[in-house]
C-alpha cells in the first residue's frame, strides 16, 4: 500500500520538525488498544453529524410555524428545502476544505468545522422565519468540512492493524449522529409544550421553540472544539528525496506535501490528474454517493411519515415519539458497530459487507407500509425493530466505502481525495431532502391511486435507489485496489 510504503521511507528519514514524522513514530512505538485517540476520534465526528439531521423530527412543526405552507399537504415541500440546504453548503466548500487539510493541516480544518457548529447552529435555532433557517443550516454546511479531513486524521493516526476499527469508528459515530441527532431534536423541541413544568411560554424556549435542541448540541461542540485543540498534527511539511520514488504508477510526482507555493502548484495539478484517473477511488465514491443519497432522503421521509397524521398514511406520531425511536437505533447501532462490525470486516472484506447489508436493507424498506397498518405495542415493536435493522444496515455499507476509499489513494492524498468524496456526496445529500420532501408531498395527494397509492410510492422509490446502489457494487463496475 502506498502509505506504507511512505512510513517505510519515513522510518530511514525522520525530520525533526515534521508533526506527522513525529506521529509516525509514536504509531511504531505504540502498543495496546488505542482508546484515547479512537475516543477523541468518535467525539468529533459525533459533534459534526449531530446537526446534520437534528431538524428532522420537529421540521414539520417547524415550517407550520413558519406559516410559509398554504396548505397541509405543501408542509413536506418547504421541509425538502431547509434540509437540502445544509448539503448543499457542503456541496460548495468540501474540496476546498480537502485542499486546505492536505496543504496546512489536518488540525486547522477540524477546528473550524467544530467552531461553526458551535456559531450557526445556535443561529438555526434562534431562526424566526423561513429564510433564516435556510441561510443558517446552508452556512453552517458551508464551514463544517471535516468529514473528509477527519478521515484521513484517522488513517495516520492508528496502526494498520486499528485503521479499520478507525474508519468504522468515523461512520458509527456519524451514524449515531444521524440518529442521536434527531433524537435530541425530539425529545427537546417545543419544550414549553412537552415540558409546561419545566419551561414557560414567556421563556426564551417557549419563544423559540426550537432553540434548546441547537443550543445543547452547540455546548457539545464547544467542548469537542476545546479537546480537539490538544490533538496532534499528522500532515507531513517535507519533501522526500527524489531518489525515493516508488514504482507504483499511482505514487508519482508529487511525493509528500511541501509548503514551497511553487512546488505546491505542481502537486496540485499532478494530484488532481491522478485521483481523477483512479478508477477505484472514482467508483467507491459513485457508489458512496449512492447510498449516500437514500440514506439522506430516507432520513427525511422517516421522521416526515412518522409525524403525518393517519389519514394521509403517517404514523401520528410527536416529535418525542419519533425521538424516542430514533434513541433506540442509535443505541443498537452503537452496540453492533463496536463489537460486531469489525469482525465481520476481516472475514467479509469491505465490499461483501457493503453488498450484503444494502441487499438486507432492501428488505426491511419493504416492510414499513405494511408497519404503517399496525397500532398500539405491535407497532412499537415492529417499528423499533426496522428502524434498528435498517440504520445498521445502511451504517454498515457507508462503513466498507470510506475503507474503500482511503485505501484507493495514499497518505498526502487523502484530504484531497477525502473532499472530491465529501462534495459528491454533499450534492447526492442536497439533492436527497430536497426530492424526498418533494416526493413526500407528492404523495400524500394521490391517496386513491391504483399503482402504489399513498406513501406506498416513496418507499418504493426509495427502495429503487438502495437497489441501484447494490447492483453497483459488483463488477466491473466498483474496482479495488491490489495491495
Amino acid at each position: 500500500m502506498a502509505a506504507e510504503y511512505t512510513e517505510c521511507l519515513l522510518e530511514n528519514k525522520f525530520h525533526e520538525d515534521c508533526p506527522g514524522c513525529k506521529v509516525d513514530q509514536l504509531k511504531r512505538l505504540r502498543r495496546g488498544f488505542p482508546f484515547s485517540e479512537l475516543l477523541t476520534v468518535w467525539l468529533i465526528v459525533l459533534c459534526t453529524a449531530l446537526p446534520i439531521s437534528s431538524l428532522f423530527p420537529f421540521l414539520y412543526f417547524m415550517i407550520g410555524d413558519f406559516n410559509i405552507a398554504k396548505k397541509e399537504e405543501d408542509i413536506g415541500f418547504y421541509a425538502g428545502f431547509v434540509g437540502c440546504s445544509f448539503m448543499l453548503g457542503r456541496t460548495l466548500t468540501s474540496v476546498v476544505w480537502g485542499i486546505v487539510a492536505d496543504r496546512y493541516g489536518r488540525k486547522p480544518v477540524i477546528l473550524i468545522g467544530t467552531a461553526s457548529v458551535v456559531i450557526f447552529n445556535t443561529l438555526f435555532g434562534l431562526s424566526v422565519n423561513f429564510w433564516m433557517a435556510i441561510i443558517t443550516r446552508f452556512c453552517l454546511g458551508s464551514f463544517n468540512g471535516l468529514l473528509g479531513p477527519i478521515k484521513a486524521y484517522a488513517m495516520e493516526t492508528f496502526r494498520d492493524e486499528y485503521q479499520g476499527l478507525a474508519l468504522s469508528a468515523v461512520s458509527t459515530a456519524w451514524g449515531i449522529g444521524l440518529i442521536i441527532g434527531p433524537a435530541m431534536g425530539g425529545f427537546l423541541a417545543q419544550p414549553a409544550k412537552q415540558y409546561p413544568s419545566l419551561f414557560s411560554e414567556e421563556s426564551v424556549f417557549g419563544k423559540f421553540p426550537y432553540f434548546l435542541p441547537c443550543l445543547a448540541m452547540s455546548c457539545f461542540a464547544l467542548l469537542v472544539t476545546i479537546i480537539s485543540l490538544r490533538i496532534p498534527e499528522t500532515l507531513h511539511n517535507h519533501k522526500i528525496d527524489d531518489d525515493a520514488s516508488s514504482p507504483d504508477e499511482s505514487f508519482d510526482t508529487s511525493k509528500v506535501l511541501s509548503h514551497d507555493p511553487e512546488s505546491h502548484e505542481v502537486t496540485d495539478r499532478n494530484e488532481k490528474s491522478s485521483l481523477l484517473k483512479n478508477w477505484p477511488l472514482i467508483s467507491s465514491i459513485i457508489v458512496y454517493c449512492i447510498f449516500s443519497l437514500h440514506d439522506m432522503a430516507y432520513t427525511e421521509i422517516f421522521s416526515l411519515w412518522a409525524n403525518s397524521p393517519r389519514k394521509y398514511g403517517g404514523l401520528g406520531y410527536s416529535s418525542a415519539d419519533v425521538g424516542s425511536v430514533l434513541a433506540i437505533s442509535g443505541f443498537g447501532l452503537l452496540i453492533f458497530q463496536l463489537s460486531l462490525y469489525s469482525y465481520a470486516e476481516r472475514l467479509l472484506g469491505p465490499t461483501m459487507v457493503t453488498r450484503i447489508s444494502g441487499s438486507l436493507a432492501l428488505v426491511i424498506l419493504s416492510t414499513y407500509p405494511l408497519i404503517a397498518k399496525l397500532s398500539g405495542l405491535a407497532l412499537t415493536l415492529s417499528l423499533n425493530c426496522a428502524s434498528v435493522a435498517k440504520n445498521v444496515l445502511s451504517t454498515s455499507a457507508i462503513t466498507g466505502l470510506f475503507i474503500l476509499q482511503n485505501r484507493a489513494v495514499r497518505q498526502d492524498q487523502r484530504g484531497a481525495a477525502n473532499g472530491i468524496a465529501m462534495t459528491a456526496m454533499s450534492l447526492f445529500k442536497a439533492i436527497g431532502p430536497a426530492a424526498a420532501g418533494i416526493i413526500y408531498s407528492w404523495s400524500e395527494k394521490r391517496l386513491d391511486a391504483a399503482f402504489l397509492p399513498g406513501t406506498q410510492m416513496v418507499f418504493f422509490i426509495l427502495n429503487v435507489v438502495l437497489a441501484l446502489g447494490v447492483v453497483m457494487t459488483f463488477k466491473p463496475f466498483l474496482a479495488q485496489t491490489q495491495h
